[in-house]
């Protein structure tokens, strides 16, 4: 038995949870993992284990989900937490993904990104916590894992050639009204909390890494989605909808949109090979092609023409021998100590 094993079953023991049974529940990109907990009278409850020494920082998670709490959105409440251990005791918000019922049910899509969207018009009708600012400087370094994994033989005079296009776009958002953002706002991060009413009817999960930006930010992040292909018509319903129950601009707000989902798609190219290059996860190279196609039709909009210059030939389109070879160095490169 490990030492963060004995470590977990004495604060389960504190918490009142320590004959219930275990469970995985998921993985992700990062170094946490959760698992479900159940008492034999059926009470549920998940397990947040993220370990200090591998780079997590619970801090954030507790914080952001106080705020959301505070605006009438349905974080899990907080049941136990050691914040310097990097343990937390959560609730249950249940399996009801919106990825998972879309799947199931295609009828139920529009509603779902209806309710998503209702969600952030809530949000960005609130006061600001305190948060690190997503700015224009925050946007341009982003993207280097792009230029750092995905194209590196672009090098620096790449990297630099998209900044001096990218940064002066990113700097005018900056006179933007700021509101939370969440990051990894998207399908598999919602559940469907149906007795609920009104925008807690949405769950939210994977929030930590908030900021304070743009309010496309999310949009784009739910309807641009490395990880399910969600129709253009129904991404053009929930922009016009979401527009309609808010007071932007239309024109600016498209712009913005276009913006900030070229600098996520081009940073979300760069992390999945990275994940694969780096951290020996080869499986987020199949979602490569669908990102490509977010990031190309944004550098279509006709403000970014100066972007789309920048990058014409610095990136390597995700052909399937392209794809190929990044998996074939899949753990090549050694995670820096």
């Amino acid at each position: 038995m490990t030492k963060r094993t004995l470590l977990i079953d004495t604060i389960l023991q504190m918490a009142g949870w320590a004959e219930a049974t275990r469970k995985l529940l998921a993985g992700d990109a990062s170094n946490r993992r959760y698992d479900r907990l159940r008492k034999t009278d059926g009470d549920t409850a998940i397990l947040m284990d993220a370990p200090p020494e591998r780079g997590e920082d619970v801090r954030p998670f507790l914080h952001v989900a106080t705020h959301l709490a505070d605006c009438g959105l349905s974080a899990p409440a907080i049941y136990h937490a050691d914040s310097d251990q990097g343990l937390l005791l959560i609730e249950d918000l249940g399996d009801d993904l919106f990825a998972r019922l879309m799947a199931a049910d295609p009828a139920q899509e529009l509603p779902l990104y209806r309710a998503a969207a209702d969600v952030l018009v809530k949000l960005h009708s609130a006061p600001l916590p305190e948060l690190p600012l997503c700015d224009a400087e925050w946007l341009t370094d982003m993207t280097a894992p792009a230029f750092d994994f995905y194209a590196p033989e672009g090098g620096r005079q790449a990297k630099d050639a998209f900044g001096q296009a990218f940064h002066p776009l990113a700097t005018a958002l900056d006179d933007a009204p700021t509101v939370v953002i969440l990051r990894d706002y998207h399908a598999e991060n919602l559940l469907w909390l149906p007795q609920r009413e009104g925008a807690a009817r949405v769950g939210l999960l994977d929030f930590q890494d908030a900021l304070l930006g743009h309010p496309a930010y999310d949009l784009v992040s739910i309807l641009q989605d490395a990880r399910r292909d969600v129709p253009r018509a129904v991404e053009a319903q929930i922009i016009d909808y979401y527009l309609g129950q808010t007071e932007q601009e239309d024109a600016p707000f498209r712009r913005a949109y276009a913006l900030l989902g070229a600098q996520r798609n081009l940073r979300i190219l760069g992390i999945f090979a990275r994940l694969c290059l780096r951290d020996g996860k080869p499986h987020y190279v199949d979602l490569i092609p669908r990102v490509w196609q977010h990031l190309q039709h944004n550098l279509r909009h006709p403000a970014l023409a100066a972007v789309a210059d920048s990058l014409a030939g610095v990136l390597p389109p995700p052909t399937p021998e392209f794809l190929e070879h990044l998996k074939s160095q899949c753990a090549r490169i050694p995670t820096p100590s």
